[in-house]
């Protein structure tokens, strides 16, 4: 059976009631990305939560506004929590929409890789380094066919991360005291990265432990380019293991059925980079005919003066069947 699996930023998607008309505009235009992708299956990164009147906990409610109407409207809504909540985070959570039933999904937070302790290198107390979003998983059943495991992805960005005492005003206070305070927050927000793509992998490869043949894809926004760290950790490839012993658990890029100047997502100060991707194991990959990136007139993110009615991010569709 054909599968049309994609994955998309949606560039903090939010509602606020004072101001239903910037949303259904915004709307508007994802729901025509949408129907430009005419996905089965989407993975969906930056998802906001919004309060209900009367109820505890938030909702994605943005998310739902979207989907009525669009091509998505009826698809089955699985998303990822607030690591010790009960409900969805206020920012940033990440969701899977499928056309064919979800029969199990979960999230991954520290179950596989433990905090890092870290002892700041200027002084104070040892902190957790704990990662900024659970991975979301989801096992999807297509008529007729094995079922197909997502994991939903994304990862910390590299920008420098909290440190204690690292700024004048503590944790979104001023300026950094200096500059080996930054650095050493920077190589923070690294590990964090790498962190979480090894938690990733690990999880895969409990996959492929209880079925060596199973189609597994890893995608969204990585925030790394295919030769950076967590890529590398995640894809697995017998040219960064210099061993072909483990080339059945690889995870394969599917960029590369792209030419080299059409591989990006992202424009950032004028330079494509390309940093959401769809990995998949080697049964998956065979039987992809296709891979797309709408990328066409994406705006520069360095040079975004208001909120862009789309996202900075381009959607990755690949067709496989």
């Amino acid at each position: 059976m054909p599968l049309r699996l994609a994955t998309f930023n949606l560039e903090s998607l939010d509602y606020d009631p004072a101001d239903p008309g910037w949303f259904e505009a915004r709307a508007a235009v994802l729901r025509g990305v949408l129907a430009a992708l005419q996905a089965d299956v989407l993975c969906l990164q930056e998802v906001n939560a919004q309060r209900r009147p009367g109820e505890p906990q938030r909702a994605l409610l943005a998310l739902r506004k979207l989907m009525e109407g669009s091509v998505c409207a009826g698809f089955h809504l699985v998303h990822s929590l607030r690591p010790g909540g009960p409900g969805p985070a206020d920012v940033h959570n990440l969701a899977i929409l499928s056309r064919w039933p979800i029969t199990a999904h979960g999230q991954i937070h520290h179950d596989l890789v433990p905090p890092l302790r870290w002892t700041p290198l200027h002084g104070g107390e040892p902190v957790d380094l704990t990662f900024d979003r659970p991975i979301l998983h989801a096992r999807i059943e297509p008529p007729g066919e094995a079922p197909l495991h997502l994991l939903n992805l994304h990862l910390r960005a590299p920008r420098a991360a909290f440190l204690p005492g690292g700024r004048e005003g503590g944790r979104k206070g001023g300026g950094w005291r200096s500059l080996s305070h930054w650095a050493e927050a920077y190589h923070l927000a690294g590990l964090k990265r790498q962190g979480q793509a090894l938690e990733a992998r690990l999880f895969v490869e409990r996959l492929f432990d209880a079925d060596p043949w199973a189609r597994i894809a890893v995608c969204g926004d990585l925030n790394a380019d295919a030769f950076e760290a967590p890529t590398r950790i995640l894809q697995a490839l017998p040219e960064d293991m210099e061993t072909a012993d483990f080339a059945a658990r690889a995870l394969h890029p599917l960029e590369r059925r792209m030419a080299p100047e059409r591989r990006f997502t992202v424009v950032h100060d004028g330079r494509p980079v390309l940093l959401d991707h769809i990995l998949a194991s080697s049964g998956l990959a065979a039987a992809c005919r296709d891979l797309r990136i709408l990328n066409t007139n994406l705006a520069d993110e360095a040079h975004v003066d208001a909120p862009v009615k789309g996202s900075l991010h381009a959607p990755i569709l690949a067709l496989f069947g």
